[in-house]
């Protein structure tokens, strides 16, 4: 079993997947504080299917995807405005799976749940 949690980035500027993002997941507790569950860094294709391991218990709750998206831009020598972009999220059925892609651009970016 994969990861219940996933995540694509992909460059809408270049038209390629943004290969290089660091991605932080965290959940947060009962008292509104973050903890990390896991960190990794985007794939050639600019995939993270290795969030959290297939032991990895899911539970309801409100998570957050952390993207480093300087380190990406400054990787190709461009500019940005943003230097982080941060999802939230809920989770309702921890036994479904929860794919998180983000589009991103140099000055927007956009996310959607995808499958």
């Amino acid at each position: 079993m994969a990861s219940p949690i996933t995540t694509h980035v992909l460059d809408t500027s270049r038209g390629r997947p943004a290969a290089g993002v660091p991605v932080a997941l965290a959940a947060q507790a009962a008292n509104g504080e973050w903890q990390t569950l896991a960190e990794a860094t985007t794939n050639a294709d600019g995939r993270v299917s290795d969030l959290l391991s297939d032991k990895s218990s899911l539970s309801k709750g409100v998570y957050r995807l952390t993207f480093d998206t300087s380190v990406y831009f400054q990787s190709l020598g461009v500019n940005s405005f943003y230097p982080y972009v941060t999802i939230v999220f809920e989770i309702h059925d921890p036994a479904q799976h929860y794919h998180v892609p983000l589009l991103l651009s140099p000055f927007g970016y956009s996310t959607y749940r995808g499958s």
